[in-house]
């Protein structure tokens, strides 16, 4: 028997296939975070931890025959999930009369699954002690000016790419905004003639996204290269079978990932 127990369903392969095409085609269109971080894996769902580096402080530690690494250490891989319900009348209904069964529930449960991951990345989950991009401990904080009006959004943007040369932080950069914060971007600058995003997007060669999860007046820059952070998937995101329950089918959309800080000072966080 598979971990997704697809076996159980007696449901048909072409149903199957339908189901995971909503659930992709969903999941591409909603995440964000995916967008700028690099991915290790998938490494498979029986894949539960992994180390992760401090890389500013990753030696080994040699001491009357002891060795062990200081900077690292093993967290566990949690898993992330959302569950959904296919009517089994409407299975049957469907399969009578020929046409495709409405699959609404399943990209439903994909893009709410979809949005816990974006979260957890820019969160984490105080409970459990992950920490998110704008969470972490130790990572660099910007005050924030008044991107509404003048050209202070460019401003600050420079100011955080000036904070990371002199820390030592190179590479492609990205910026997330919250969408208050994007659609503010979205006015023609005094004398340039361009819009402030454009001028921004110029400046971080069109690396900057938005995502809904953050909320309102949120912004993060990162130096997103693996060797900074990275997306780890254990189980990349598909949808398993539960169980036949009154007469209906249950299904769970779910993923394993953790995002991986291996260098604090390539986020800044504009407070």
């Amino acid at each position: 028997m598979s971990y997704l127990s697809r076996e159980n369903s007696n449901l048909p392969d072409e149903l199957w296939n339908q189901i995971d095409s909503h659930v992709i085609d969903t999941a591409r269109n909603v995440l964000v975070s995916r967008r700028f971080l690099h991915i290790f894996g998938p490494l498979g769902i029986g894949t539960t931890s992994i180390p992760v580096d401090d890389s500013d402080n990753l030696d080994e530690v040699i001491e009357e025959g002891f060795i062990t690494t200081k900077g690292r250490k093993y967290v566990e891989i949690p898993t992330i999930y959302e569950d959904f319900t296919l009517l089994s009348k409407d299975l049957e209904n469907s399969q009578k009369l020929g046409y495709p069964i409405d699959l609404s529930k399943a990209a439903y449960a994909a893009e709410v699954c979809s949005k816990k991951e974006d979260q957890f990345i820019f969160f984490g989950n105080e409970s459990y002690g992950y920490e998110g991009l704008f969470t972490a401990s130790g990572i660099n904080k910007l005050k924030k000016s008044d991107w509404s009006t003048g050209e202070n959004a460019f401003s600050d943007i420079a100011s955080a790419l000036e904070l990371f040369s002199i820390k030592g932080v190179y590479g492609t950069y990205a910026l997330i905004l919250s969408p208050d914060l994007y659609m503010q971007l979205q006015r023609i600058q005094p004398g340039t003639g361009l819009l402030e995003i454009e001028r921004i997007n110029k400046l971080l060669k069109g690396n900057v996204f938005f995502s809904s999860v953050l909320g309102n007046n949120k912004a993060v820059i990162l130096c997103p290269e693996a060797r900074n952070m990275d997306l780890v998937i254990g189980q990349d995101l598909t949808c398993a079978y539960l169980e036949q329950k009154d007469l209906n089918h249950s299904f769970r959309v779910m993923e394993s990932i953790l995002l991986r800080i291996k260098r604090k000072q390539a986020i800044i966080v504009f407070d």
